[in-house]
């Protein structure tokens, strides 16, 4: 086991970090920016076209008759996380400044990410068939219900101007269209995807990478790193914290006062508490304009870290249970 695996440190997240290093140092301009946001918005549509085609049927089958424990776990996605989101205005300007709030609250309005909410609930020993179908039906519901929320929560100038219809239609183009498509191939290329997943899953990755390149240079062009003190990086590496924890606890104390099962309620901590990089970046390339990105992005990168973390632990402890 080498040290990254005993820190618990994902080493996507270390590459993430490069390539924000890079774009600081190196961020694109002109006519080579033009030709990374045509292939970012390529590398989008490849992203959610493998998701798409990843999604098996069956698996929304088996998982959907279990509606009491998915409508927990979407009302936490959804409602409880946004409300914290929102609450979390009394830090500005004290703890937070305005910009990084607004980074939170576009954190909360995500949608569950689908592989770690699966692999968790899996090592946990949790209800592995209702946690794809949870996670998968959380990141498509994402695709209408994330702008929606955007657009009523964040009440700033240039959200408040954006127009949801516009967003949505924007999203239904290069997010759900290919994710649909995706899962229409799914007979004819499944066998092709499962024998190359590792090249996929890698290319998922570079999609995600692409995206964080091209909004980390305009938001260094714009002057990202005079509004980042290391004061604000630990603010918003203490108050993730918090928030996680506190989804944790609502999550588990629900999952037990509405008397689900122990796997029951592993499903429901780990697909309720867990927020979406790979959807969420993509989909702030779409909602937002790349000025104002890289700071609406990085609450959720380092969100994602922690969230690694703690739940890799949690997970342990699930895990040693008696069964």
């Amino acid at each position: 086991m080498n040290i990254l695996q005993r820190l618990k440190i994902d080493p996507f997240l270390l590459t993430l970090i490069c390539v924000v290093i890079t774009a600081s140092i190196l961020p694109c301009k002109g006519q080579t920016k033009i030709f990374f946001e045509h292939l970012t918005t390529f590398a989008i549509g490849l992203l959610f076209f493998m998701h798409g085609a990843k999604l098996s049927f069956q698996s929304i089958i088996i998982g959907i008759k279990n509606w009491r424990l998915h409508l927990l776990i979407f009302a936490t996605t959804f409602v409880v996380f946004p409300i914290l989101g929102v609450m979390m205005q009394f830090l500005v300007p004290t703890f937070l400044s305005q910009e990084f709030y607004l980074g939170f609250v576009y954190l909360c309005v995500l949608p569950a990410t689908v592989q770690s909410a699966i692999a968790f609930t899996s090592i946990a020993r949790g209800n592995v068939a209702a946690a794809i179908c949870s996670a998968s039906a959380s990141t498509l519901l994402g695709v209408f219900i994330t702008p929606i929320l955007v657009g009523l929560l964040m009440n700033t100038q240039t959200v408040a101007s954006m127009n949801i219809f516009d967003a949505i239609t924007s999203i239904m183009l290069k997010l759900m269209l290919p994710f649909i498509i995706g899962h229409l191939s799914r007979r004819f290329i499944i066998k092709w995807i499962e024998k190359y997943k590792n090249i996929i899953s890698k290319t998922d990755r570079l999609s995600i990478l692409l995206v964080v390149y091209v909004a980390f240079s305009d938001a260094v062009i714009n002057g990202i790193w005079a509004q980042v003190s290391l004061l604000s990086l630990l603010n918003i590496i203490f108050f993730s914290i918090v928030l996680l924890v506190i989804v944790l606890l609502i999550t588990t104390y629900s999952a037990r006062l509405f008397g689900f099962s122990k796997e029951d309620e592993i499903t429901i901590v780990f697909c309720g508490s867990k927020k979406s990089l790979a959807s969420g970046i993509p989909m702030a390339g779409v909602i937002f304009p790349m000025s104002i990105m890289g700071i609406m992005i990085l609450p959720l990168m380092i969100f994602h870290q922690i969230q690694l973390m703690l739940c890799a632990f949690l997970a342990a402890r699930y895990a040693k249970r008696k069964m």
